[in-house]
């Protein structure tokens, strides 16, 4: 068997036009982004378009891609944003799924959530842990998932000064609890 096409390769010939290129990252990306995706939120129709229209956006937009990161980071700026955008146009706000997705593949693990999972049961894990769901939450969407404090406040139902007060919050109690065990 041949070597594996990289991502970036592969965008490149989305960018050229080539359709089939388009599949083989739907079908590398496709999973992980809806399991991410239905974390955030508990209305699957609404992730799954989201995912749906991520990879229209990819289609169209392939040449913005400027070559510095990963692809699959690229591609979860835009999956992210999408569902921001379907959460702007609903009267009522969605609840952030609590369902932790602990049944991911390997394969289907992102170096995130590798990352994630590693930091899960060391200090910062237990600090993360000592957070109430709602500091937690705040956190996650801007720091892990690079959201505005706008964006956030949409996914999250919350105004945007609750996310700024809450993030902030969140900060100063884990720099309480990861610094209190050195003084």
């Amino acid at each position: 068997m041949g070597m594996e096409t990289s991502d970036a390769e592969l965008l490149r010939r989305v960018a050229s036009g080539e359709e089939s290129a388009l599949r083989e990252l739907v079908e590398r990306h496709s999973a992980w982004l809806l399991l991410r995706l239905r974390r955030r939120t508990a209305d699957e129709e609404l992730a799954a378009s989201a995912v749906q229209d991520t990879f229209v956006a990819v289609w169209h937009n392939a040449k913005g891609y400027r070559g510095d990161g990963d692809v699959g980071a690229w591609m979860w700026g835009i999956a992210i944003r999408q569902l921001v955008s379907r959460l702007r146009v609903r009267r009522q706000p969605t609840p952030v799924s609590q369902q932790v997705i602990s049944a991911l593949s390997p394969r289907l693990r992102s170096a995130e959530d590798e990352l994630l999972i590693a930091v899960e049961h060391g200090d910062l894990g237990s600090a993360m842990r000592g957070l109430s769901p709602e500091l937690r939450q705040a956190l996650q969407v801007t720091v892990v998932d690079g959201l505005t404090t706008r964006e956030a406040a949409l996914l999250l139902g919350v105004p945007q000064g609750t996310v700024k007060s809450r993030v902030r919050l969140a900060k100063a109690q884990l720099r309480q609890q990861l610094m209190g065990g050195l003084a």
